[in-house]
């Protein structure tokens, strides 16, 4: 369908500057608060990430909610995954998580949850759009709303979590360093990995409001890296700031992207015969990853990028695990949409089963060189759809012969052009990317 405000993961942008403004905000929870009440009685939790604006913007959709005649139940800083499986355990019609994910402070967004603890159905979403271009009434007072706020939300998504492995689990005797990003999982992971029995390092797990992703989590590796070396811990886990993606780093200090965490789960529940079917990977995994997984006659497809679109592929296919190089990983046997504390304990598990270090569980798998290169893009006409941007494109795919791929996608959630060359030679490919880039960044100008 074609969304005036929702994006491929939300409504998302720069805090102040439309739609993500307090009286945006406060029509959104207005129109979703009608939408839901459609439906029968209407319940919505709201949680949040640690960036500073999640204050005022949860005021603003509670107020709106609650003049669409809708409950709210305020849930605090908490992962996007926690939100989702509480919204299903409270039998809530939404969960609303405010938050930019990996984005900076200055950035935050709007998901939505249905009851089901999965994305919003696309009809859900367009009733939302149609209802924000309509004029904002407030319901009798007798029917507004209430709000009340959930106080162990904590302790039951802990408690989730540590679910997702065998209750005989122990972690005694593994050294971990866990970087929180300054973010929604700040709390919750250290006491997961605790509780099983680690030995747990954290870091960046001071959020200010202003810090979240600052230098640290998923997206800046360094100080996880370091660390890992200067403590000798076996693994380090980077998440980002809302929880949803994980990546690590192996004793030696390597980092080990979602790619690989996702073939290293998949070649265990192989193994176990619990994998039900193929694994979902996107246009920008690896080529090694399909190469590895159909070594072991694992059968691979590619979605387009994004975990609404990898859940899609999933639910179609009636398979129950797939996710990004990014480290967006969903496991469907115990989640309804990507988590990160969840993923990593597949891998810890995966490494146990097998008897294996990180660092030789990821050997099974052979990347292929790929370089991605980002292009700022500040609107206009789409560079991808560019006659001389397409006719580059052939070029360097008829120049790799077979060897590689070429693909340039428009990111979801930033302004900005993701040029991806992969092949088998990487000073090739990195001389493809750049000069691919240079002709992008001129379509944009």
């Amino acid at each position: 369908m074609s969304r005036k405000y929702f994006g491929t993961d939300g409504i998302r942008g720069r805090v102040g500057q439309f739609p993500i403004t307090p009286e945006f905000m406060l029509r959104l929870g207005w129109a979703a608060g009608m939408a839901f009440r459609r439906q029968g009685t209407c319940r919505v939790l709201i949680g949040k990430d640690t960036r500073i604006s999640g204050y005022m913007f949860e005021s603003a959709l509670q107020a709106g909610l609650v003049a669409a005649g809708a409950d709210v139940m305020l849930l605090g800083p908490m992962p996007t995954p926690a939100i989702a499986y509480l919204t299903r355990t409270f039998n809530a019609e939404a969960g609303i998580v405010i938050s930019a994910s990996h984005n900076p402070h200055y950035d935050n967004g709007i998901k939505f949850f249905s009851g089901q603890g999965t994305k919003l159905p696309d009809e859900v979403e367009a009733l939302i759009e149609e209802l924000l271009d309509q004029p904002m009434s407030v319901v009798e007072s007798a029917q507004i709303g209430k709000v009340s706020r959930i106080n162990d939300a904590a302790g039951r998504y802990i408690e989730f979590c540590k679910s997702s492995v065998p209750t005989s689990t122990k972690l005694g005797g593994l050294k971990l360093v866990i970087d929180c990003a300054h973010g929604a999982t700040y709390k919750v992971a250290p006491s997961v990995f605790r509780e099983l029995g680690a030995q747990v390092s954290v870091l960046s797990a001071q959020p200010d409001g202003l810090n979240i992703n600052e230098g640290c989590g998923s997206t800046h590796l360094e100080s996880l890296q370091a660390e890992v070396l200067k403590q000798g811990a076996d693994i380090g886990i980077a998440f980002d700031g809302d929880g949803d993606r994980v990546l690590m780093v192996d004793r030696s200090g390597q980092a080990v992207d979602g790619d690989e965490l996702l073939f290293i789960i998949a070649r265990d529940y192989h193994e176990r015969g619990i994998l039900n079917g193929g694994v979902v990977g996107t246009q920008m995994s690896n080529l090694g990853l399909e190469l590895a997984l159909q070594e072991l006659q694992i059968p691979f497809t590619r979605a387009k990028v994004g975990d609404r679109h990898v859940m899609a592929e999933l639910s179609a296919r009636g398979w129950q695990l797939g996710g990004e190089g990014s480290g967006h990983i969903v496991c469907c046997r115990h989640t309804t949409t990507g988590d990160a504390i969840i993923a990593a304990l597949q891998v810890l598990m995966a490494l146990k089963h097998r008897k294996e270090t990180l660092q030789e569980a990821r050997q099974g798998l052979s990347k292929c060189p790929q370089v991605l290169v980002n292009v700022r893009f500040g609107g206009g006409k789409d560079p991808v759809a560019n006659p001389s941007v397409q006719e580059a494109c052939d070029e360097v795919t008829r120049k790799m012969a077979g060897r590689g791929r070429v693909l340039l996608r428009k990111s979801g959630t930033e302004p900005l052009v993701r040029v991806m060359v992969e092949g088998d030679d990487e000073a090739q490919v990195r001389s493809h990317a750049e000069a691919l880039a240079k002709i992008v960044a001129d379509a944009c100008a």
